[in-house]
């Protein structure tokens, strides 16, 4: 079978990634060695920066449908409410920012809604297909599995997962560290007589037992446990087993947990690929950086780098561009990833509020070789940075952006003349942008700006428009 793009693993990256390619036009293969789709809640916190992500995608509505806000922290003791935790900073709303804090959704649910609307365009995941061996060359990769034929593809994603095959496959190591030695048990369960209204907290009781946590998923009637243990403990994730942690750590009787839907355990560490591309294969999402799920960093941080690579394979594969363009996949994300994975620890070791900074909205590639800033005084608004919402000339922003295209935002000067493949948007004053000319990127970041159009005809060309 041939393919223009080989993606390994249907979880949140390798579905993101398709719906992205599938749109543009190029044929892709999403690839899955299990035989369905991630069962458990894990990554459930969406943050504001990948809700912006899905707006574009076209799956924002079904996942605010899905969800629901976080709830406020209740802290129990000796079967009494004892106080309140506020799991995130509160955070005003703004123009140029439409979503503010984080939304829950189980991940089991969001890979759903990723592979509904993969479906709509067009796209499919081929289950059971468990990848055994890779090899490539400078016209691209050909992909080996357990059962079913070969394929062939010009490019190969490794969305396959913290243990990924492909990156093994690659012999690129990764380097990280133990963020917390002491393993955690995490389940889906049912329990009766707990309100669903507030996420129960647990304290250590001092006598060596970790916390435990009970967090009502939102738009399910499942709860998500988590229950840290001793170094050195294997975790029981057994209905029984669970049940036993549930009467030891808090008020609730054994018999309240009536069900374990999944479980799960590991070692919250911390890791990154030491190269996130190796030829004609790239590696992301967990496949490239390991989380503590401290701060809710993971997932979100996986989809945005299917949401860079997608329209650079797109533009190199459909649109002309040259195939230079995709050395800036690993110079922009690799840094990215690995600022994340220290705010997870940082934030799992108690050192850092989940704030601004786990928003992801400041994020940007101003460093970036793709990036050109070329007025003599910016403003607050640089090329590299995230371009905000807002209306200008009666057009929302985010309206203009969405879809697989460049978008020309136009404030207080001149449109130069652009190709057909570049929108644009203009009109007297944007107060988040000031006055010139922004080139937005497919992934809603500015990639030139200028006061006038001189030079902007050469950066398009660069970029295959």
């Amino acid at each position: 079978m041939d393919t223009d793009v080989l993606v390994v693993g249907a979880g949140p990256t390798g579905l993101a990634l398709g719906i992205d390619l599938a749109r543009r036009g190029v044929a892709a293969l999403v690839a899955e060695r299990a035989e369905g789709l991630f069962p458990g809640s894990r990554g459930k916190g969406i943050q504001p920066r990948t809700m912006e992500v899905f707006d574009d995608l076209g799956v924002l509505d079904a996942i605010r449908a899905a969800g629901g806000p976080y709830p406020v922290g209740v802290i129990w003791q000796d079967g009494r409410r004892v106080g309140e935790h506020r799991m995130f900073d509160p955070v005003e709303e703004r123009e140029d920012s439409p979503y503010t804090g984080p939304w829950m959704v189980p991940q089991w649910r969001t890979q759903e809604i990723l592979r509904a609307r993969l479906a709509e365009l067009g796209g499919a995941v081929a289950f059971g297909r468990e990848l055994v061996g890779l090899t490539q060359d400078a016209d691209g990769v050909r992909a080996e599995f357990a059962s079913g034929e070969p394929v062939t593809a010009r490019y190969a994603v490794a969305a396959d997962g913290g243990r990924s095959t492909v990156r093994r496959l690659l012999g690129i190591g990764m380097t990280g560290e133990t963020v917390d030695p002491n393993p955690t048990l995490v389940a889906d369960v049912r329990i009766s007589g707990l309100g669903r209204d507030d996420w129960h907290i647990f304290p250590p009781r001092g006598d060596g037992d970790g916390f435990l946590a009970i967090c009502p998923l939102a738009g399910t009637e499942d709860f998500q446990l988590v229950a840290q243990f001793p170094d050195g403990t294997a975790p029981d994730p057994s209905l029984e087993g669970i049940r036993k942690v549930v009467a030891a750590r808090s008020h609730l009787a054994p018999e309240a947990v009536t069900q374990v839907r999944w479980a799960s355990d590991f070692r919250p560490r911390a890791a990154l690929a030491d190269r996130f591309r190796s030829g004609q294969v790239f590696l992301a999402g967990d496949a490239a950086h390991v989380h503590s799920p401290a701060g809710g960093q993971g997932l979100n941080t996986s989809v945005q780098d299917a949401y860079n690579l997608g329209w650079k394979l797109g533009a190199v594969l459909t649109g002309g561009a040259p195939a230079s363009l995709l050395d800036t996949y690993e110079e922009e994300r690799r840094p990215i990833a690995a600022d994340m994975l220290g705010l997870s620890t940082s934030v799992h070791r108690g050192e850092t509020r989940r704030g601004a900074a786990t928003r992801q909205l400041g994020l940007g590639y101003r460093e970036s070789s793709l990036t050109q800033e070329t007025r003599t005084v910016p403003g607050a608004l640089r090329a590299g940075d995230r371009a905000p919402d807002g209306t200008l000339d009666g057009v929302r922003l985010f309206d203009a952006f969405r879809g697989p295209h460049w978008t020309l935002v136009a404030v207080g000067t001149e449109t130069p003349p652009l190709p057909e493949s570049v929108h644009a948007v203009s009109g007297a004053e944007q107060a988040a942008y000031g006055r010139g000319l922004f080139l937005v990127r497919p992934d809603g970041y500015v990639g030139w700006a200028g006061e006038t159009g001189d030079g902007l005809g050469r950066y398009l060309e660069r970029a295959g428009l």
